[in-house]
């Protein structure tokens, strides 16, 4: 993959829909379609409900759930649940298409297309300052998320990019317990995906401000995400002073996609798989035709 990953992935695995009918009656009222996101906090889910509310006015309902994030998606889209629509990071398909050892979630994912691309999702590398380099995770303590989000595929991606292997994968902290023990120095960096500005790590000048943590806080920091290896598969972004208000200076980054998926109905022939691929042109249509005001909220 090359810095235009998205459309890579449009053109591979996630092939574009062919399916873009126009508007037609849908029986959306009594077939709603489900959409999978990501946490309640999170922003996949504020992504779906407005989508799904814009839907809702032109008669196709959308029923938009939680998740545990881009892995478990993939999955639920592929399991029998009412899951044909979920919201992952662009990086997950190509992982599992190159680095799974499922050869069923493998063939699945051939199964799924592109209905729309959104918006850049940077990755955060914070971490104590001994810490200045990717290659300085090898044998330290790493928060990565929870093992059915994309941000834990995202991180194990990278380890594989780079050739590391950190000394433990800390699954089991939430991202400001993440941020917390990053701060005291529990674990030694955590790896966060999100498009900034995160209001995680804006809420850190709230840590900065208080005298009894400010020393610890001020031994940690973001660490550049430039490298040659990481560039060719992701694309290249920034934080810094203009994102959160506490950090001192701009360092480079990556970032990934986040885009909306849904199963290939058109392969089917049956009146349920007709009805599915109208309601997915449908909805296409509609995030299009409203794409100043999904911009603007």
């Amino acid at each position: 993959m090359k810095k235009q990953l998205i459309l890579l992935l449009a053109v591979s695995i996630l092939a574009p829909l062919i399916f873009m009918i126009p508007s037609t009656a849908v029986a959306a009222g009594k077939n709603p379609m489900g959409m999978v996101t990501g946490s309640e906090s999170g922003t996949y889910i504020q992504f779906g409900k407005q989508i799904a509310e814009l839907a809702r006015k032109e008669g196709l309902e959308i029923i938009v759930k939680t998740s545990g994030g881009s892995l478990d998606n993939i999955q639920r889209i592929r399991s029998t649940e009412n899951a044909g629509l979920g919201i992952v990071q662009s990086d997950v398909l190509g992982f599992i298409q190159k680095k799974s050892d499922d050869p069923v979630l493998k063939q699945f994912v051939r199964h799924l297309r592109l209905i729309y691309p959104f918006y850049n999702e940077e990755i955060h590398l914070y971490a104590n300052k001994a810490i200045t380099t990717i290659k300085d995770l090898q044998g330290k303590r790493v928060a990565i998320g929870t093992v059915d989000s994309g941000n834990f595929v995202t991180s194990m991606n990278l380890f594989h990019i780079m050739q590391i292997e950190p000394a433990e994968y800390v699954t089991n902290l939430k991202p400001m317990d993440a941020a917390a023990a990053v701060i005291s120095g529990e674990v030694d960096a955590m790896i966060y995906v999100a498009g900034k500005p995160v209001s995680l790590f804006s809420d850190l000048e709230k840590v900065k401000s208080n005298p009894d943590l400010a020393s610890y806080f001020e031994n940690t920091h973001f660490v550049p995400l430039d490298e040659e290896e990481i560039l060719k598969e992701y694309v290249a972004s920034t934080i810094g002073t203009s994102d959160y208000a506490w950090f001192d200076k701009d360092v480079p980054t990556v970032a990934v996609k986040a885009v909306l998926i849904g199963y290939d109905f058109s392969r089917g022939k049956t009146w349920y798989y007709k009805m599915r691929c109208r309601q997915i042109g449908e909805l296409s249509r509609i995030i299009r035709d409203n794409l100043d005001t999904l911009k603007a909220t």
